[in-house]
């Protein structure tokens, strides 16, 4: 399966150059937003103000890409808590209001899959559109469900990606739970704190997924594994099992992406697995520039067809460099709060 286009909102400038070129903003406390660019030219105003934060950042993302592939075959995304800000507002006008009179919009925008509906309407698609909620592992799961239809040749490209949203809901639980850290800290230093917890993120990525290599081609997603409640054994044969199944030795592997969070509880599966397979690769992290969130995969994702297109990655991206010729092959590993484990191998074209 091989990437064609892609287009990434996140709390960085990601939607334009403006991140690539090295200018990085620092956040301060345990909430990363997303810097959204302005959607006036793209949703026209009055269906912009009715519009929820993940709908606002899949459209955004999402139909500049339909606009230039108009043949694709469907859209296929994954999330875990885009629309549950909406459903909320709605469950509470529910009681403020006594079960009466009720506004529709935050009804119509309530559900997970209100992100892929709205970008089928807008462009007119009638393929193939379904939205995985999985968690930890939802953008692995669409990720495995375009690569399914496009082996089987029912298809020949997919609108593929993630949208997230800061709920206050599950940004609650999950504070008050320990996820999240209690005191004060920066971007600049988060990887580095040696303290429990990460901060929270945000963001929207897709991708133009194609069948066949062409020459618009930027990346090839070579395959995709997941795995829940591992321990490093079992996620290390789930790993050799990936690479063998594709063909390639761990000293292959140019570079990781490590989804490290600055949570000293469980960053040190990112350590292990880098000294233990990967001592000779390159090493990129990407949460102290975006935040952690279910589907940041689809960040690292987006961040792995740079390296291997050989753009300029941030120093803060960069942990430790160990060639300067540009990569061939791209793992990507992540876990979302040590229990669901997602591993994305990228090719260069």
């Amino acid at each position: 399966m091989f990437i064609t286009d892609l287009s990434c909102i996140s709390p960085q400038q990601t939607y334009d150059d403006t991140f690539l070129s090295g200018e990085i903003k620092t956040y301060l406390g345990n909430r990363y937003v997303a810097t959204e660019p302005p959607y006036g030219s793209l949703i026209p105003a009055g269906l912009l103000r009715r519009m929820g934060k993940a709908v606002r950042m899949g459209v955004g993302a999402g139909l500049p890409l339909i606009h230039k592939n108009p043949k694709l075959d469907g859209i296929i995304l994954g999330t875990a808590n885009g629309g549950l800000e909406d459903c909320l507002k709605f469950l509470n006008q529910i009681v403020d209001y006594k079960e009466g009179t009720l506004t529709p919009t935050n009804f119509v925008q309530s559900t997970p899959n209100a992100v892929a509906g709205n970008l089928a309407l807008m462009s007119k698609n009638t393929g193939y559109n379904t939205t995985h909620v999985h968690k930890g592992l939802a953008f692995e799961c669409a990720l495995l469900d375009a690569m399914l239809w496009l082996d089987e040749g029912n298809a020949n490209s997919f609108l593929l990606g993630s949208v997230e949203e800061i709920s206050e809901y599950h940004y609650n639980i999950d504070y008050l739970s320990g996820y999240f850290k209690k005191e004060d800290s920066t971007s600049a230093t988060l990887l580095q704190s040696g303290t429990a917890g990460t901060v929270c993120g945000e963001g929207a990525t897709m991708f133009v997924v194609e069948s066949e290599l062409s020459e618009r081609a930027l990346a090839e997603i070579v395959d995709v594994e997941q795995i829940s409640y591992a321990l490093e054994d079992e996620l290390t044969e789930k790993l050799n099992y990936l690479l063998k199944r594709n063909q390639v030795d761990p000293e292959q592997i140019d570079a990781l992406v490590l989804g490290y969070s600055g949570d000293s509880r469980n960053d040190d599966l990112y350590d292990n697995l880098h000294q233990r397979m990967f001592s000779h690769s390159s090493v990129y992290s990407y949460k102290n520039l975006t935040g952690d969130y279910p589907t940041s995969s689809a960040f690292a994702t987006w961040l792995g067809v740079q390296i291997l297109s050989g753009r300029h990655i941030p120093d803060q991206a960069m942990q430790l460099r160990k060639s300067e010729i540009t990569p061939k092959y791209v793992l990507i590993y992540n876990h979302y709060q040590g229990v669901q484990h997602g591993l994305i191998l990228l090719k260069a074209v």
